[in-house]
């Protein structure tokens, strides 16, 4: 057979140099793509070298090496996001307008909980919080995030289950709150899960929908039971104030009329003691004198209009006939 001019013929051994080359700049290539990883300022990296943690956190933002080929294997955990575990509800899309997926069963089961006084209240919670230990957050606790999870429910069904459906209706929402965060910040220190709490927010709490109507008619009854006892408390804030004050009028008068007929009886006793001490003194003269005042307080009270009146001495004769008893002159 002839041999063709333009036939290209191959070294082995080039061949195999060019192969080797390519295979040194390959490992080279994935030596260096594997030798650096990047930490941005709202993150912390973790290394793991052969699956075992190296030291602290790394924490500074920029380029770090570690030892290529997967030797070293880092994890990003970010630090500063604001992250949130929502119970009974799940967030579709926020802003200003936030929309809420439908509710599945589990998050129906979820916020039912029995309340102190055996009453089940519908309760929507959402649990923010940052991650404050990078290591802890990934490796103390098999999956914190449900780890977190359970303790939510475990610690909000606690806390209300110490209250009355109106206090977790109503009044004790914030105490509620704080109380949770509280218990779950200690139930996250003591389990190591990395976790700071944030915030606990009670979204929305209501009786359960099957019976939201009798509550609703129950509420109704208590507010106006309440505007009732408010109108009744306000007459009697009118009129009982008033009537204290007539009756301490009254009994001011009484005693200041009892104060003043005392002393004018014991005004009249001293006068009579005084007249009775001159009497004594001098008989004769004394009953001239009261004789003579008790004449001129008759003719005093005396007028034209007023009846005849006669004046005689006890010891008198025979004055009728000189007397002319039907005229009209005095």
């Amino acid at each position: 057979m002839a041999d063709f001019p333009n036939e290209i013929r191959i070294n082995p051994a080039a061949l195999n140099k060019m192969i080797m080359g390519g295979i040194v700049v390959g490992l080279i290539a994935v030596g260096l793509y594997t030798s650096f990883f990047k930490v941005d300022p709202r993150e912390h990296a973790i290394v793991l070298r052969f699956g075992k943690y190296t030291g602290q956190p790394i924490t500074e933002t920029g380029l770090h090496f570690k030892l290529p080929f997967g030797i070293d294997r880092h994890q990003i955990v970010e630090v500063t996001t604001m992250q949130k575990e929502e119970f009974g509800f799940a967030t579709q899309s926020a802003g200003q307008r936030t929309r809420y997926a439908s509710r599945n069963r589990n998050q129906a089961d979820t916020s039912l909980i029995v309340t102190g006084d055996l009453n089940i209240a519908d309760v929507e919670w959402s649990t923010q919080y940052v991650v404050s230990n990078a290591y802890n957050y990934l490796f103390k606790v098999r999956n914190a995030n449900e780890t977190f999870r359970a303790m939510n429910e475990a610690v909000m069904r606690e806390i209300i289950g110490d209250r009355t459906i109106n206090e977790v209706l109503t009044s004790g929402r914030s105490e509620i709150q704080q109380e949770v965060k509280d218990k779950l910040q200690s139930l996250a220190d003591q389990y190591e899960l990395g976790i700071k709490l944030e915030e606990v927010i009670l979204q929305d709490v209501n009786p359960p929908e099957s019976v939201k109507a009798s509550w609703n008619d129950v509420n109704q009854a208590q507010q106006e039971r309440s505007q009732k006892i408010n109108k009744a408390q306000a007459e009697f804030n009118k009129v009982i104030p008033k009537a204290k004050g007539d009756a301490a009028r009254i009994i001011e008068e009484a005693k200041g009329y009892a104060v003043e007929r005392v002393n004018n009886a014991q005004g009249d006793a001293d006068l009579f003691k005084q007249v009775f001490t001159a009497y004594e003194l001098a008989p004769e003269v004394t009953r001239k004198r009261i004789y003579l005042e008790t004449i001129g307080k008759v003719f005093n009270t005396a007028t034209n209009t007023g009846p005849k009146k006669i004046i005689i001495d006890e010891e008198a004769k025979g004055l009728l006939p000189l007397l002319n008893l039907n005229t009209g002159g005095k």
